[in-house]
């Protein structure tokens, strides 16, 4: 892959700085075609002017102020009528040293800006000639007949070129980077082609970028015209006057060069606004210097709003449309993955949808070290590190069309891949769906060579590049971007798979419940199976002992053999039942444990409170960091959130209420300690306060089912942890539990063999119970 090869111009950071913050709004000057006078708007006095008055009044220094102010009289009383920030409006013909001028005027603050040009001779123009009625009457049918934004950009660019008459008309449309791309041509002979060309982004800075959004129209009538300065009436310079909506604002000296060296001694830029955001100018350019009146001008802006609304109209639909196909896209896939088991590997099984719903190459699950893939995509271990790459930077959605720049380190692992789009299933572990586009090698024309911006003379002055040829770059390492339409879509998919995933966490509760009442019906089967079948073991073994002794002296060998072997046989069936019972009681299920980040848990929990509590004061602090634990999350975050909400609820008389969360670290492992501000305890009733539906408080005033605390107790048990609690009356109370780490945790693996093999026991010695009932 090719890349742009390095600046070759001597410019230092700092020149390329001060060229990029040039305070273009405010140069202290005008262009010299026209007057600039500056007014106070209450008191309706001159405050600056531009230096040309003179000239065109005849009047002496010490009078020029009250000459101005006497010559625009009437052009001041409309002045209240101005709005303040909006671009300038016409004030009327007017009549000044024996020439006739067009006055316009804006507002900005308490000033009042008057512009006077002269009036061209299209200008007197009027009635079904006017170029404001050769748009609404031609133009608009047209425009609205074209069904792409290049076409309708070459109708207003002919259009505008016919309006104005200069020697070349373009359009041309800014990408996210700020290079702009020329859409649409119309030219004399004589003029270069700039069709299909990309003009660098620094033709245009930021500052520039800005004042085009805010002055939708700029007129320089001759590149080499020499600035007029603008002064105060005191005497001070000008620079302080914000010039940003004056038409007669000069530019910038680099910029008049830049015209130069192109070969255009006058252009006019008019803005494509869409969306609020600048998308893209009509720039138009001649090889002589030329002037147009105020209403030919007016026409261009305005031809240049119809353009932006037409253009946001065609994306506007060309959006819904996608958003059309990308739903019904997403819908296949949700239908597929609920009729399966909703596990989202499953997505794997028929990948078109998903494929087609992000444009993409290749598609990938990653669920921390597991994966699942389809098309073209990284090895099985490059997905793994790319999961724990996300895993610092995506809370929903993350995309880029650049990934080996975004991740170097897995830069030669990832092959052609180059775009990455990916959405974040859960905040407890690394699962992810993420989709891979390839690397698009494109061929770029610019119009001059991009890496020669801006050069500097002996005296450090800024200077433009000199030539604007056609110069090819071959630009790799990217794939195509990813479209707002496509983000929003995998975000829907997002929350769709979410609820699913949630849906069957419900199910699975609703089975667990079931479950559980079916281990309590088989606890209580157990305990009874296991009182009634002691009794008559216990007979069995007592009557052979009776029938050794009283009739043993009468048995034969092989006699007294059989009754021994029924004695044994009842004993192993009596151990054999008290361990069912053990098993049955314990009513345990597989854990399935993994790496848990405390503070996610943390935070979303605290979130889940805050949501549900909005009419409390409840301060948070948690002593960060807090510990990773390895557990069974589910099973985990339900005790966490029990000990988070026993917490909310016994505050409730505090206000504020304070809870502090912090880890525990010790020999016994790690945990989690929660200290609250409520109404706490005794601590001589603290054995009581883990059973089942043991409560200290009346129902009446704190409510509960009094499991919390017992579930917390069962499932740190579970995990081979021990829990801690103390506690005052109106001091508060401080619940805690510990866990062993995951090296502790797997050096008891041998139990949980042991346990699988006492539960083959237990089914084995029901069968057997069973079947000796039956006999």
């Amino acid at each position: 892959m090719t890349q742009t090869p390095p600046p070759v111009s001597s410019l230092s950071d700092a020149q390329l700085a001060h060229c990029a913050s040039e305070p273009i709004r405010i140069p202290g000057a005008i262009q010299p075609h026209g007057w600039l006078a500056v007014f106070d708007l209450r008191e309706g006095r001159l405050t600056a002017r531009s230096e040309n008055w003179a000239a065109l009044l005849d009047a002496p220094d010490g009078l020029l102020a009250a000459y101005i102010e006497d010559a625009l009289g009437p052009v001041l009383d409309t002045r209240h009528a101005l709005r303040d920030g909006e671009g300038p409006v016409s004030c009327g013909p007017l009549a000044l040293g024996g020439r006739r001028l067009h006055a316009t005027g804006h507002r900005l603050g308490d000033l009042v800006y008057v512009e006077l040009e002269p009036e061209l001779p299209d200008a007197a123009d009027a009635g079904t000639r006017a170029p404001i009625y050769s748009l609404a009457r031609h133009l608009v049918p047209l425009m609205q007949r074209t069904s792409a934004v290049d076409e309708l950009c070459r109708v207003v660019v002919a259009e505008m070129k016919r309006l104005t008459g200069f020697g070349r008309c373009l359009a041309y449309r800014f990408d996210a980077d700020g290079h702009g791309e020329v859409l649409a041509e119309v030219l004399d002979r004589g003029y270069a082609s700039y069709a299909g060309h990309h003009f660098p982004a620094a033709d245009i800075p930021p500052q520039a970028r800005e004042l085009y959004r805010v002055n939708h129209i700029r007129l320089i009538a001759d590149a080499h015209y020499q600035p007029v300065p603008v002064r105060f009436v005191d005497g001070r310079d000008g620079t302080a006057l914000d010039l940003s909506q004056a038409a007669l604002r000069s530019v910038s000296p680099v910029h008049l060069e830049y015209m130069r060296n192109m070969g255009t001694l006058a252009s006019m830029s008019v803005s494509i606004m869409v969306g609020g955001r600048l998308w893209g100018l009509v720039s138009c350019h001649d090889h002589a210097p030329r002037h147009l009146s105020w209403q030919t001008r007016m026409a261009c802006e305005h031809l240049g709003q119809l353009l932006s609304l037409q253009i946001e109209a065609k994306e506007e639909n060309e959006q819904v449309t996608e958003q059309l196909r990308l739903r019904q896209l997403t819908l296949a896939i949700v239908a597929h993955l609920a009729d399966s088991d909703a596990t989202l590997q499953r997505l794997m099984d028929e990948p078109g949808p998903l494929l087609r719903l992000g444009r993409a190459t290749g598609a990938a699950v990653i669920l921390n070290d597991q994966c699942w893939s389809v098309g073209e995509t990284p090895s099985h271990g490059t997905l793994v590190q790319l999961g724990q790459w996300l895993g610092n930077r995506i809370d929903e959605v993350w995309h880029g069309d650049r990934l080996p720049l975004e991740a170097p380190a897995l830069a030669a692992e990832l092959g052609t891949t180059a775009g990455l789009l990916a959405i974040s299933i859960s905040k407890l572990h690394r699962h992810y769906i993420v989709w891979f586009r390839p690397e698009i090698v494109q061929t770029i024309v610019w119009a001059g060579d991009p890496r020669k911006e801006l050069a500097a003379d002996a005296r450090q002055r800024l200077h433009p590049r000199l030539s604007f040829d056609s110069w090819r770059e071959q630009v790799g390492g990217r794939s195509l971007p990813w479209t707002p339409g496509e983000v929003n879509a995998v975000q829907e998919l997002r929350q769709a798979l979410i609820g699913i995933v949630l849906r069957r966490a419900e199910e699975m509760a609703e089975v667990a419940m079931e479950l559980g009442r079916v281990n309590k019906e088989l606890e209580a089967f157990s305990y009874t199976v296991s009182h009634d079948l002691r009794a008559p073991m216990r007979h069995i073994a007592g009557f052979v002992d009776l029938v050794l002794e009283m009739e043993g002296a009468g048995l034969t060998e092989r006699s007294r053999r059989y009754l021994a072997h029924v004695k044994e046989a009842s004993a192993h069936a009596g151990q054999l039942v008290d361990a069912l019972l053990d098993f049955s009681r314990m009513g345990r299920s597989a854990l399935k444990p993994s790496a848990i980040h405390t503070e996610h848990l943390v935070d979303d929990l605290i979130d889940e409170q805050n949501t549900q509590l909005q009419d409390r004061r409840i301060e948070w602090r948690v002593q960060r960091p807090l510990p990773a634990l390895w557990g069974d999350p589910v099973l985990l975050q339900v005790a966490v959130r029990n000990l988070i909400g026993n917490a909310v609820k016994y505050t409730r008389p505090r206000d504020p209420a304070r809870i502090e969360i912090e880890g525990i670290a010790g020999p016994q492992g790690a945990g989690l300690r929660v200290t609250d501000n409520g109404v706490g305890f005794q601590m001589k009733y603290v054995g009581k306060l883990f059973g089942v539906f043991q409560r200290l408080h009346q129902t009446e005033s704190f409510e509960g089912t009094g499991i919390g605390l017992a579930s917390v107790r069962r499932i740190v048990e579970r995990h081979g942890g021990q829990v801690e609690a103390w506690g005052a009356p109106e001091h508060g109370a401080r619940f805690g539990f510990t866990l062993p780490t995951r090296e502790m945790q797997e050096a008891q693996s041998g139990e949980a063999a042991l346990d699988g093999a006492l539960r083959d026991a237990a089914i084995t010695v029901t069968a057997e119970i069973d079947g000796e009932r039956k006999a």
